[in-house]
């Protein structure tokens, strides 16, 4: 993909299929410090524009926005607005987002949410096929289609990072998960670190309900001097190769611990480290917790 001058003023527009990730897409350029906007009219689109890039002081100069079908009038128009931005300087770019129906419907019922179509009296298999009808327009202007069927919410952030917002100066996002070997090991993980070495609350009454998020699990592990000494090699292997690979051209670091279960010991990890990682200044720091999250 071409990318604009440094000095060019960059616009993403997010569109397409509701449960389809554009809300996580827009969140994730917001982090990365584009001035954000969502569910903005296609009519309202050269004004929001002009308004932010006009304002005075330092106005922003990467801006994304997201448009789908609710409260639209004509979604057709967009691509003529595209072409007007272009003349004017603007570097605009369509991302659409999809899903299949199956993922889509399955997404709904997880989060018994409605559809935006749904006020049409529509079933959810009839919103999902007359939302692809009105979107078609868009999805054959997209400059990237994004298919998000296979792609967990971090997996579609770390692709919306590495593909779209590198050469940005952003801080290097580092996201600490935890993970059960018996369910395979992260395709994203970056970096992957075994704590099946170490002892196992699992084997303690008390403990095994619970998390390693929780005081008798940290305390346990804590007091363990082969878990000291883990905690401490591992701060020196970050300490010592993050802030090289921020100096990259990467800007997302994912690094997974593994345990038997995924409820302790990796848990407990990916919470020290990330604490640490904070207590060392760096300030996009996130935890996943595969099997607890």
């Amino acid at each position: 993909m071409n990318r604009p001058a440094p000095s060019a003023p960059t616009l993403i527009i997010i569109s397409g299929l509701s449960g389809s990730g554009k809300s996580v897409a827009l969140k994730t350029f917001e982090d990365q410090d584009y001035y954000c906007s969502d569910n903005l009219p296609i009519d309202l689109l050269p004004a929001f524009v002009r308004g932010v890039l006009g304002a005075p002081g330092g106005a922003p100069r990467r801006l994304a926005v997201g448009i789908d079908v609710r409260g639209q009038s004509d979604l057709g128009q967009l691509e003529q607005w595209r072409q007007l931005a272009a003349e004017a300087g603007v570097h605009a770019q369509l991302l659409f987002f999809e899903a299949s129906d199956e993922t889509v419907l399955k997404r709904y019922a997880d989060t018994r949410r409605r559809h935006p179509l749904s006020q049409l009296g529509l079933s959810l298999p009839e919103a999902i096929a007359r939302e692809r009808e009105l979107t078609a327009p868009l999805r054959r202007a997209a400059d990237a289609i994004i298919d998000t069927s296979t792609l967990n919410v971090h997996q579609l952030r770390r692709r919306i990072v590495t593909e779209y917002t590198l050469g940005h100066t952003t801080p290097l996002s580092l996201l600490f998960e935890s993970f059960a070997y018996k369910r395979g090991v992260p395709a994203e993980a970056d970096f992957v670190f075994d704590a099946r070495v170490l002892p196992n609350p699992h084997w303690d009454p008390e403990l095994r309900p619970l998390s390693g998020r929780e005081g008798g699990v940290r305390d346990y592990l804590e007091a363990q001097p082969e878990v000291q000494r883990y905690v401490g090699q591992l701060t020196d292997f970050l300490d010592t190769w993050l802030p090289k690979l921020g100096n990259d051209t990467r800007s997302y670091v994912t690094v997974a611990f593994g345990c038997t279960g995924g409820k302790h010991r990796s848990v407990f990890l990916a919470e020290r480290l990330a604490r640490h990682a904070r207590e060392q200044g760096w300030q996009d720091v996130a935890t996943y917790h595969r099997e607890l999250d």
